[in-house]
This record gives C-alpha cells, structure tokens and sequence, in this order.
C-alpha cells in the first residue's frame, strides 16, 4: 500500500491539517472500486461539471445528497425480472455509492439524466467577506479631501 508522508509539509504550514487528513484517506480508502465510472470537468474558474455513466439506471433509482464539504450519489437498482432467460449478465446492475469532496463554498447548482449519464453542476460562490480586499499600509485609508468649486465660490462670498 502506498503511505504518502505530509510531514515536511505539516511543518511548514498552517491550518492545513484538514487537507493533509483528506488526502491521507482518500489514499486509504480506495479499494479500487471505479464503478461508476465519472469524469471530472473545470467549465470555468468557478463552475465544475460531475459525469458519471449510471447506463439502466432511472432517476427514481438515484439520490444525490448535498451536505457541507460532501456529496454523495447513490444508485439501487430495482430488480426486474427478465422477459426472457439471460444466458449472460454483463451489464452491470449493482447498487454504488460515489462520494466526492467539496472544497468550501462549493454547492450543487442542479442535477440531470440523460442518454445514460448523470450530470450534476457545481458552483463555488465565495461570499464577499471571504474575498481579497486591499489592505492600507499603517491601518488607516488614505482620505483625500476633492474641493468642490462650488465650495470655494462661496467661501469667497
């Protein structure tokens, strides 16, 4: 098993502790289990496109749950009986569980099926208090006062 070690990282940072931890599990909890399968898509600096191929599968048989910094897609797949006898099975009918990680301020925009493949969209919208702001050196904004002429007519009335 591949062990990767953060710890020259962990020294020389702060407050990253929850993303060293993230990727210390992902590396620790993947079987190998790629069903189904998915691709991750960057559209635009902040909006991210999920696919996953969830080919027999109907909306009914799909949850998608949105919670903080998670989302989880599972399919169960109803059993049907068959008109017929199957002489073989190779179309994959059985039950997933998908989990992706979502950075903060990430949140599913909407979700949709078609020809066999689940999209979902996400949108990061950083809330304005979050975003870069210009900082004055010494602490104060620089005020510069405008003279307005109308002003200095009638101080010289």
């Amino acid at each position: 098993m591949n062990r990767l070690d953060f710890t020259p990282y962990r020294r020389s940072t702060v407050g990253f502790d929850r993303l060293f931890d993230l990727l210390e599990n992902q590396v620790r909890n993947n079987s190998g289990d790629n069903y189904p399968p998915f691709n991750i898509e960057r559209r635009s600096e902040d909006s991210y496109r999920i696919t996953l191929a969830v080919a027999g599968f109907r909306s009914e048989d799909l949850d998608i749950t949105a919670q903080q910094n998670l989302l989880v897609i599972q399919g169960r797949k109803h059993e049907e009986e068959p008109d017929g006898e199957l002489l073989h099975v190779g179309i994959a009918n059985r039950g997933f569980e998908r989990r992706f990680e979502l950075a903060d301020f990430v949140r599913v925009e909407k979700a949709d099926l078609a020809d066999g493949l689940l999209l979902i969209d996400l949108v990061r919208e950083v809330p304005e208090a979050m975003k870069p702001k210009k900082v004055a050196i010494g602490g104060q904004q620089r005020l510069e006062v405008v003279k307005d002429e109308d002003d200095d007519q009638a101080n010289a009335a």
